[in-house]
């Protein structure tokens, strides 16, 4: 039975249990059970390695000793048993971070993880279909791999807080160019699932781990925070998924909950997709310098970035066209990130990327920090041949990209093989600063096309139905922000 059969399979017996409601509760009842699943697979290789092995879990708690017997405990014993028992233990595991980091991770990933299923025999069914997977062969686990993807992609409805799975295909183009090598310090401040440091890992095993000591240095070198509860353990699988024994640098908390000041330059490679169009918690812009406080997200989070690369550090950051053309706070950090940093490269994403998601443009801008910009270069992406639009079931693909990889050139020499074309121009920075900051440059070399057919059209107020959403959005977090400060004032 294939491994998509067999999560399809689990989804359809959750249906049938009265505690589960919905396709986020079948989520994060399937997170917990995968995490103990592949926790143990991970467990037994580690066993098999080690000389001085001890379980970061009593025993009794690993899935081998409660789970992995199809004819194992079932109905009313093996509700008491994970609500009494193994969800109580796990939560309050001492488990200190030096003495048994793995142990850590457990309680971690179980801290706000909850049983929903309320059926003993539905849940033993599940378990069981689950045990059809094979997590130690590594054919089965790389195949998981995708699937997991796949559940995460079919599971996750779109967020209120302007958080959209990135499609793998923009991931894995973002850190291809941004080239993490072994032994750099890898972030994303907002990683979600944990695409981009899945794709880092894979890059970094594939071209630069050649010994068991390049393994070593690959477990330590990736690092990622997500403030909520279920993405931060599905990040958590993920890792280990992709060979990460101990993923305790994917931290559970609000990256942006940390003064600025107390922030360190220490990140050679940032790679993320911050949630934009979402407006923090009151307080959080207080950690900002007053003149650049601001509550929408992709603001802060572009700030934060710029702050903790090091000299020479290297990013690539997911952007709206909305932080492009924006202006107040928006300018100043478009002009501080100029003056930081290298943006050397702006990738123009069209519509329909982030579908069923959202509408919203996206760009993809590339930068190098310790050196200012002199000039930008630009690269319209466009649709592969016979595509209007990409949907859920024909997303972008990786292979789209190559245009862009054969035209990139290299750092080193200032890009100096790159040529402009149809879908390439570059800006000078004089330019920039003449137009107040505004990135929003629209490709020279097209002229506007009238369309007249209908669908498009109708795609096209789709869309910009959605974009005046996220500006009402936008404008809701403004006043807010400014009849809350006009309130502090009349105090």
């Amino acid at each position: 039975m294939s491994i998509s059969t067999v999560i399809k399979s689990i989804q359809d017996i959750m249906r049938k249990d009265a505690g589960v409601d919905g396709d986020a509760q079948r989520l994060g009842q399937m997170s917990w059970l995968l995490f103990l699943k592949i926790f143990d697979a991970q467990e037994e290789e580690l066993e098999f390695e080690m000389d001085d092995y001890r379980e970061p879990i009593p025993s009794h708690y690993l899935w081998r000793n409660w789970a992995a017997d199809d004819e194992g405990i079932t109905g009313d014993e093996l509700m008491e048993f994970v609500n009494d028992d193994l969800f109580p233990a796990l939560k309050n595991l001492t488990a200190p971070i030096d003495k048994n980091p793995r142990g850590f991770i457990v309680r971690e990933a179980f801290s706000d993880a909850f049983n929903y299923m309320k059926n003993g025999t539905l849940l033993r069914q599940v378990i069981n279909k689950l045990n059809e997977i094979d997590f130690t062969d590594s054919k089965e686990r790389h195949l998981f791999g995708d699937i997991y993807e796949q559940i995460l992609r079919d599971l996750q409805s779109a967020g209120n807080a302007g958080e959209f799975y990135t499609p793998r295909a923009v991931t894995r183009f973002i850190v291809d160019r941004v080239d993490p090598k072994l032994g750099d310090k890898v972030f994303d401040p907002a990683c979600g699932t944990g695409g981009f440091l899945a794709c880092s890992v894979d890059h970094v095993k594939s071209k630069y781990v050649k010994t068991v000591a390049d393994h070593k240095t690959l477990q330590n070198q990736i690092h990622g925070v997500e403030k909520k509860q279920l993405p931060h353990l599905l990040a958590t699988t993920n890792m280990m998924l992709h060979g990460i024994e101990v993923p305790v640098q994917i931290r559970h908390d609000n990256t942006l909950n940390r003064p600025l000041s107390n922030w360190g330059s220490e990140f050679d490679v940032i790679v993320t997709n911050p949630p934009f169009g979402g407006t923090e918690e009151d307080g959080i812009e207080k950690n900002f310098p007053s003149d650049m406080q601001t509550r929408e997200t992709a603001d802060l989070f572009l700030q934060l970035i710029i702050e903790v690369l090091k000299d020479g550090g290297r990013a690539a950051v997911v952007l709206p066209d909305g932080t492009l053309f924006g202006e107040g706070v928006k300018t100043k950090i478009k002009k501080l990130l100029t003056e930081e940093c290298n943006l050397h490269t702006i990738v123009r994403l069209p519509n329909g990327v982030f579908n069923p998601y959202t509408g919203i443009k996206t760009n993809l801008l590339f930068f190098t920090k310790g050196k200012p910009t002199k000039e930008i270069w630009f690269y319209e992406h466009p649709y592969p041949d016979g595509v209007k639009n990409y949907s859920k079931t024909k997303p972008m693909k990786f292979e789209e990209f190559q245009t862009e990889q054969e035209w990139w050139g290299t750092e080193e020499d200032g890009f100096a093989s790159r040529v402009e074309n149809e879908q390439a121009w570059k800006v000078s920075i004089e330019e920039v600063i003449e137009r107040n900051f505004n990135l929003d440059i629209k490709n020279p070399h097209v002229s506007e096309v009238e369309s007249h057919d209908p669908d498009e059209l109708l795609q096209q107020y789709e869309e910009q139905q959605q974009e005046i959403q996220a500006l009402r959005d936008q404008l809701k977090g403004i006043l807010a922000e400014a009849l809350s400060s006009g309130a502090e004032g009349e105090v």
